[in-house]
């Protein structure tokens, strides 16, 4: 509910406070005073464009305040949600046009962007004016009109649900086909490669042990002449070295005869002569294993330049980068044989959300299908007192185009709607935007609306001019339909028409004020004896008889 509208700096208004009441809430006035520039006003906070050319004083910033009671809605606590703000059941939806061009939008005071602000006011505002009910012949709107009419609400949450998993579900499944047919594109020279690694078979550093090896046995024979000779010296030769220490260990020995400092170094050169016999030993064993073996030598030149082929080829640096490599190259074999079988379930879970989404759309289109013929006479029949006895509404509602899998699944269901018009009764039914004129759209609205009403909540509902083009029952008859919409829903409507003001719970009148040597726009809210008075100039025009005035008190007692 609109509880309170604010506008300052805004065409011909420099400061305008209304306060909006529940019910049916109808706006009056002359010619030019200002009406269509309330809705122009309005139109900033639900998101509209503007640009400086709307402000009255071109050094001051344009300033329009909306603030609804907006209760605990879910579709609205969503959206709060979404923008990080806080639920409350007062929104104050602000903008601001500085002098600059620069736009600001608000709600209760926190900035956001001015599709944050345009998601919100859709949901609180549901403005009409002449062509914005083009929105008729949107199938987002079609589908909402035959589902609340329907009572499908319970029934498209179960479907979006199923819906939303089966697009999940074929998303998935497609990416894994991607990676599938990726992977594939790659298997046989991944395999290739895979396998010229696990042929080579090569263990740990074994390419560092080789370069060892090959480095012993290319150096052998000078290896052995080297430990030969010395061997030869410290225990072959005569004397040897070792002999020759022992004997000096034994003059030492036998000379240091009390002498307790030859006794020592008699044990020390004892000590080198046992060591020099070991070492000899030791090196006489490692000259034994040191050979010089041509085959082998070739065998192990053979293995290296193997290991240096696959490190160049790679671009490695040693053996357990190869090994690293093969285990990598392992790993993505193993996961292009894995993708197939979550390619499967991933197809099989796919499956079943199509056939639950299915299952439900079937549902859904069938209670669809039971309003249409309703749909169509009621409007017919509510389009006849509102001054179109000729014109027929045609509702269609098929299945959508079949895909390769089946039945198409679309994020409203299974079906495709549309909404035809006749205006004439010619048998010719088109597209709405082609056959209808703006008031005639307006007044079919405002008939698919007072049908919906009931079933579905709706914004505050404003209408700008609906009554174009007609006057007397006709008029009467919109009027009792905006007053019966008015017992649900907050209901604002401009209007030229006496018959639909007459049904007003609230009447406001705008008019024009010399100010400052300017004129501005006013509006104040009528007292009873006031809003007869306003009445009978719309009957009678400016000259007021007491029988204007008669008829303006009559019509305002029975409605």
């Amino acid at each position: 509910m609109l509880l309170r509208l604010h506008i300052r700096n805004y065409a011909i208004i420099d400061d305008l406070e209304i306060t909006f009441d529940r019910g049916l809430n109808i706006i009056t006035g002359e010619t030019g005073a200002g009406k269509s520039i309330l809705m122009g006003a309005l139109g900033l906070v639900l998101g509209n464009r503007a640009d400086t050319s709307v402000l009255l004083d071109g050094g001051e910033k344009c300033f329009v305040e909306a603030t609804f009671d907006a209760g605990r809605q879910k579709a609205i606590s969503d959206v709060l949600a979404e923008l990080e703000l806080d639920e409350e059941d007062i929104l104050i939806l602000r903008r601001e046009i500085a002098a600059s061009g620069k736009s600001r939008s608000f709600i209760n005071d926190t900035p956001v962007t001015l599709q944050g602000l345009r998601q919100i006011a859709s949901l609180l505002v549901d403005l009409h004016r002449q062509f914005d009910s083009l929105i008729l012949g949107e199938d987002v709107f079609q589908f909402e009109v035959l589902d609340a009419l329907a009572g499908n609400g319970p029934l498209l949450k179960k479907y979006s649900e199923a819906y939303q998993s089966f697009r999940k579900a074929e998303v998935t499944r497609k990416k894994l086909k991607e990676q599938q047919d990726a992977a594939n594109r790659e298997l046989d020279y991944t395999r290739f490669l895979f396998n010229e690694l696990q042929e080579a078979a090569f263990g740990p550093n074994e390419i560092e042990i080789l370069e060892s090896e090959v480095n012993l046995l290319s150096n052998a024979e000078a290896i052995k002449t080297t430990l030969g000779q010395v061997v030869f010296a410290l225990d072959d030769d005569e004397p040897s070295i070792v002999q020759q220490i022992k004997h000096l260990a034994n003059q030492v020995s036998g000379a240091g005869t009390g002498l307790s400092e030859l006794t020592d170094l008699s044990d020390r050169l004892h000590s080198v002569h046992i060591e020099l016999q070991d070492i000899a030993r030791e090196l006489t064993r490692v000259n034994d294993r040191v050979g010089l073996d041509p085959e082998r030598l070739q065998q192990v030149n053979d293995r290296i330049s193997e290991g240096y082929r696959l490190l160049k080829k790679h671009q490695l640096g040693s053996t357990q980068d190869l090994l690293a490599l093969q285990a990598a190259l392992a790993e993505k074999l193993n996961a292009i044989e894995n993708i197939e079988e979550e390619l499967v379930r991933a197809e099989k879970e796919e499956a079943k959300f199509r056939t639950e989404a299915l299952d439900i759309g079937r549902k859904l289109s069938a209670a669809r299908q039971k309003v249409l013929k309703p749909l169509e006479k009621t409007t017919a029949e509510l389009l006849a007192q509102v001054g179109m006895p000729n014109a027929l509404l045609k509702a269609t509602c098929v299945a959508g185009t079949a895909s390769a899998d089946g039945e198409a699944l679309l994020s409203s269901g299974i079906d495709k709607v549309q909404f035809l018009f006749d205006a004439n009764k010619t048998g010719r039914f088109e597209p709405l935007e082609k056959v209808a004129s703006g008031g005639e759209l307006s007044r079919l609205m405002l008939a698919i609306k007072a049908q919906v009403a009931q079933s579905v909540h709706l914004p505050a509902l404003i209408f700008d001019e609906i009554d174009s083009g007609i006057s007397g029952e006709a008029a009467r008859q919109v009027g009792l339909l905006m007053q019966d919409l008015a017992n649900g829903h907050q209901v604002i409507s401009i209007t030229h028409q006496p018959q639909i003001a007459a049904r007003a719970d609230t009447h406001f009148f705008v008019y024009k004020k010399e100010t400052g040597g300017s004129i501005k726009t006013r509006m104040r809210k009528l007292d009873p004896n006031e809003r007869v008075d306003a009445i009978a100039r719309m009957l009678s025009g400016e000259a007021l008889t007491d029988a204007a005035r008669t008829t303006a008190r009559e019509m305002v007692e029975n409605g």
